[in-house]
C-alpha cells in the first residue's frame, strides 16, 4: 500500500523518459540523450537545469542529482545532459559514467533563474567545466550580434567544452578548481567596456565568490549585475 501511495507522488512530481544515447564529449564529461512522449511540450530556459531521480534501489530508492541541460528541442521529443565525472563513485558520478540506452529515466521539470538577461549590453561568462554546459546552452541562445566576453577553465585544453561565443580558455593543470586563482586572473586581464553588463558566475562556489568581488571591488559593478550559481564546494553537499 505505502508503495502504491509512493508511486503515485513519484508519478505527479516526475517525469519518464529513457536513455536514447550517450557520447564522450571530452575525456571527463559525457553526454546522455534523454527521450520520451513527455519531453513533447516540456519547456526549457537555456541556463536552466533538470534534476535526476538516480541511484540504486529504483525509482523509490534513489537520489535526486542536478544536470545542466545542453540541448532540448520539442520536436525531438528528447534533451541532452552533459556530466563531468569528477572521480569516486557517489550516485549522480556513477549515473552519467554507466548510463546506457534503453535505461528508464525518472526526472523533474526544468527549473532554475540562472538564465540571460536580455537587456544587458554585454554579457561576461566566467566559470569552468560544471559551468560549461550552462554556458553553451546561454551562448547558443544569444541573439546575432551580442557582446560577449568571459573565460572558462578546465584542467588541460582537451578537458574543453566546444563553445559558440569565443570565450578565453585557460588551464589550471593539476590545480584545483576549488578557489582557483587561474579563473580570477584570466577575469582581471580581460578588456571590458568601461560601464558594467551583466555577469554570468557558475561552478565551483569560493571560486566564482572571488570573481564577484573582484567584478565589484575592482571594476565597480554593482551586485545586481552579478548573476551567480554555485554548482559545487568541496565538503559540501545538497549544491546544485
Amino acid at each position: 500500500m505505502r508503495r502504491t501511495i509512493a508511486r503515485r507522488l513519484l508519478d505527479r512530481m516526475f517525469l519518464t523518459g529513457e536513455v536514447l544515447e550517450t557520447e564522450q564529449v571530452t575525456p571527463r564529461m559525457r553526454r546522455v540523450r534523454i527521450g520520451g512522449e513527455a519531453l513533447a511540450d516540456l519547456r526549457w530556459t537555456p541556463g536552466q537545469h533538470v534534476r535526476l531521480l538516480v541511484g540504486a534501489g529504483g525509482p523509490l530508492g534513489g537520489v535526486l542529482r542536478t544536470y545542466s541541460v545542453w540541448r532540448h528541442d520539442p520536436s525531438w521529443e528528447a534533451l541532452d545532459v552533459i556530466g563531468y565525472d569528477h572521480g569516486g563513485d557517489s550516485p549522480g558520478v556513477s549515473w552519467i559514467r554507466n548510463a546506457r540506452p534503453g535505461q528508464e529515466i525518472s526526472f523533474m521539470r526544468p527549473e532554475g533563474s540562472f538564465v540571460l538577461q536580455r537587456e544587458a549590453p554585454y554579457h561576461l561568462f566566467a566559470g569552468e567545466e560544471t559551468a560549461s554546459v550552462a554556458f553553451g546552452a546561454m551562448l547558443g541562445a544569444l541573439p546575432a550580434g551580442a557582446e560577449v566576453h568571459g573565460v572558462v577553465e578546465a584542467g588541460s585544453p582537451d578537458d574543453h567544452l566546444d563553445l559558440p561565443g569565443g570565450l578565453v580558455r585557460v588551464c589550471r593543470g593539476d590545480a584545483s578548481a576549488a578557489g582557483s586563482e587561474v579563473l580570477v586572473e584570466a577575469v582581471r586581464k580581460l578588456e571590458l567596456p568601461e560601464k558594467p553588463g551583466v555577469a554570468y558566475l557558475a561552478g565551483e562556489a569560493r571560486t566564482i565568490q572571488a570573481v564577484r568581488a573582484h567584478l565589484v571591488g575592482e571594476r565597480g559593478w554593482h551586485r545586481r549585475d552579478v548573476r551567480t550559481k554555485p554548482f559545487w564546494t568541496p565538503g559540501r553537499r545538497g549544491m546544485d
